[in-house]
């Protein structure tokens, strides 16, 4: 299971990827062309927070319950607020959106989004949730071997979501590099966004260093972290790796992650944006 679906739903890490999506989602919105979103682990689309799982773990309270209540923040924390406030009822906070739907409800009319899910339990539920909304597609599979299926796209400009279970962190990293490659021949102008998790830092540099090498304009990391990474019994943060990157994007969400140091700080939070590669 991903460290963000189900029961760590609204935890730190989702606040990041998600604040991150929203964005990338307005910058193509921008224009009036329509575009195309593929997620290749999309998981159910929808989790409850105050469903027994939630209540093990808590994970929310040191993530999107710390920041509900704010006002005054800056414009990406906002709009990823409004995004999951839109999901509730007034005044309460009781379920929690995944990618899939956040995807969805950004998206005009002539958007398109393909969600691909391993799980069967979790593409029936995706199934269930997108049943009347022509502009989704559930399929049950392999979202890495999608990403050779259903590129390139028609729209011709949109963006990957990957964001994988971890479950052999390593083995995972070469799968993420290898769709990577696969999706950048077939479609070398769209946005690949993959979210990590940081436990030890070491485990990550050959990842990046590879990363940084893939035949892309751009490569920007984005990571924030709630505790100093250096225990390898937790997740102490997490991060964003975005290939051709929209222009600026670094400065537009520096202040954002700047807040959420302030915000979700379990000692010793920090955050990083860096370029690994500039583009031309």
């Amino acid at each position: 299971m991903n460290y963000l679906h189900g029961f760590h739903a609204g935890n730190h890490a989702d606040v990041l990827k998600h604040t991150v999506l929203i964005h990338l989602l307005k910058r193509l919105k921008a224009k009036d062309k329509p575009f195309f979103v593929l997620d290749t682990h999309a998981g159910r689309g929808r989790y409850l927070i105050q469903g027994e799982q939630a209540r093990k773990t808590d994970e929310a309270q040191g993530g999107v319950f710390r920041m509900i209540t704010l006002r005054k923040l800056p414009a990406p924390l906002a709009a990823y607020l409004e995004q999951v406030e839109r999901d509730n009822p007034v005044g309460a906070l009781v379920s929690y959106p995944g990618s899939p739907l956040i995807a969805a409800q950004q998206m005009r009319a002539e958007d398109r989004l393909v969600c691909v899910e391993a799980q069967k339990g979790e593409a029936d539920a995706l199934k269930s949730l997108f049943a009347h909304d022509g502009r989704v597609q559930v399929l049950a599979g392999d979202g890495y071997a999608a990403v050779k299926a259903q590129l390139p796209p028609k729209e011709r400009r949109g963006l990957v979501l990957i964001d994988p279970p971890y479950e052999a962190q390593e083995q995972e990293y070469g799968l993420i590099l290898q769709a990577l490659n696969d999706g950048l021949a077939r479609w070398p102008t769209g946005i690949y966004a993959v979210w990590y998790p940081i436990k030890q830092r070491a485990a990550l540099k050959p990842f990046l260093r590879r990363a940084a090498q893939l035949p892309c304009k751009s490569a920007l990391v984005l990571e924030l972290l709630v505790r100093p990474d250096n225990s390898p019994l937790r997740m102490n943060g997490s991060g964003m790796l975005i290939l051709n990157a929209p222009f600026r994007m670094d400065a537009e969400l520096g202040s954002s992650l700047s807040k959420l140091v302030e915000l979700l700080d379990d000692g010793g939070a920090s955050h990083r944006v860096e370029w690994l590669k500039n583009a031309d």
